[in-house]
């Protein structure tokens, strides 16, 4: 590689870097307004283009309308995109929140495990009574 092919590599670079600098701000003050309660965060978290609108909503406790209602409005601020999934189109986050300081709260898998099977407790015979054993 030249140096001139090296130069015109570094400075679309460099305008890279100071663009998304300076749109920082801009960026956070949206998101800020655009997730302002805790179920958005969650969703607009979640929201990485792995998960349908139902899921999600399971995991942020909301109705998958609910879920559609956010990522129009998100869509319409730029702040994601949509993506092609198998069954129509996906909403996907442009950003992550924690890169802009800003926390989701944690989510409670909503997995279903078998519960052991417990053993009746046994009762003793009175006197007088007649005591099954083995059943």
């Amino acid at each position: 590689m030249s140096e001139q092919d090296t130069e015109q590599v570094k400075i679309p670079r460099e305008i890279l870097k100071w663009t998304k600098f300076s749109g920082m701000k801009g960026v956070k003050e949206v998101l800020d307004s655009a997730v302002n309660i805790d179920q958005k965060k969650i969703v607009y978290q979640l929201s990485d283009g792995s998960k349908g609108g139902e899921e999600i909503g399971q995991l942020a406790k909301c109705s998958d309308k609910t879920v559609r209602n956010y990522w129009k409005a998100w869509l319409k601020q730029s702040l994601g995109h949509t993506v092609s999934v198998r069954g129509g189109d996906r909403f996907k986050r442009d950003f992550d929140l924690e890169d802009f300081g800003i926390e989701a709260p944690p989510v409670q898998q909503t997995t279903t495990t078998p519960q052991p099977t417990a053993t009746p407790p046994v009762e003793k015979a009175d006197a007088g009574q007649t005591e099954l054993v083995g059943s």
